[in-house]
């Protein structure tokens, strides 16, 4: 059997041809809401201009010659605004009682190493530690602290500056 080359064959005659597409119907209804729409407009402009005011008019053609507004009365205060100004309001003070020094402690570490890298970071968020030997009954500690501080507002204060510098487990006492 012969071998056949399809590649350079050239298609045979084909009745097939692309037919044109249909051409699509006038949209109507388009132009006839196109055509109320404006007739619509155009009637309302006519209304306005026949059924306008004329006076009305020719006051917004020549606003120089407008009249003059009324005044406005100010209102008045009410009595009782007066009432208060004329009051005498006497505050007592009451003294707080300070309950004295505050101690915070930061940590308490086996190895004085431990310690003094905890103080290092408190340094860096720009306060001043200082590491405690303490020996008990579970044998030496090193604690951090910072302060005496006079009142807990003062502590807390730097309790939230080491809380952004990432130094958390702070404990605040009252120092005895």
């Amino acid at each position: 059997m012969a071998q056949h080359d399809f590649i350079n064959k050239k298609p045979g005659n084909r009745k097939s041809k692309k037919q044109p597409p249909k051409k699509k119907p006038l949209p109507i209804l388009l132009i006839i809401l196109a055509v109320l729409l404006i007739g619509g407009f155009s009637f309302g402009l006519w209304y306005v201009k026949k059924n306008a005011d004329p006076k009305l008019v020719e006051q917004q053609a020549n606003p120089t010659e407008a009249k003059s507004e009324p005044k406005v009365a100010k209102p008045r205060p009410p009595e009782f605004i007066k009432e208060i100004k004329e009051q005498e309001i006497q505050v007592t003070i009451k003294k707080l009682e300070q309950k004295g020094p505050y101690v915070m402690q930061c940590g308490s570490f086996k190895t004085k190493s431990q310690a003094e890298t905890l103080k290092a970071k408190i340094a860096f968020a720009g306060l001043i530690a200082e590491i405690k030997k303490s020996t008990g009954s579970n044998g030496v500690w090193y604690k951090v602290r910072l302060g005496p501080y006079k009142t807990k507002r003062l502590a807390e204060s730097d309790k939230n500056k080491l809380k952004r510098s990432k130094v958390t487990g702070c404990g605040i006492w009252f120092w005895t």
